[in-house]
């Protein structure tokens, strides 16, 4: 099925209850197609309990956290420089 934006922000809980029940919803802006809504399949929930279970996923809610980036040592050759010894 296709939906203009501005029927979708009208009824969003709507479309979502439809996509959820399996039917995909197509997204469109002045007739052109921008987006598709799907359904997570009940069943992709039960798969994921597993590894949530032993710990190889968590998840939140909330942003990812970026661990801070390296510091890089002041010492020692430079990468470009070790480059360049290696071309010869």
């Amino acid at each position: 099925m296709q939906v203009a934006v501005r029927d979708l922000k009208a009824h969003l809980s709507r479309f979502l209850t439809r996509a959820q029940a399996g039917e995909a919803i197509e997204v469109t802006s002045h007739n052109r197609l921008i987006a598709r809504i799907v359904g997570v399949p009940a069943e992709a929930a039960v798969a994921l309990r597993a590894p949530i279970a032993q710990g190889a996923l968590t998840w939140t809610a909330r942003k990812p956290r970026l661990q801070p980036p390296l510091a890089l040592a002041e010492q020692g050759t430079a990468v470009s420089q070790m480059v360049l010894e290696d071309r010869g």
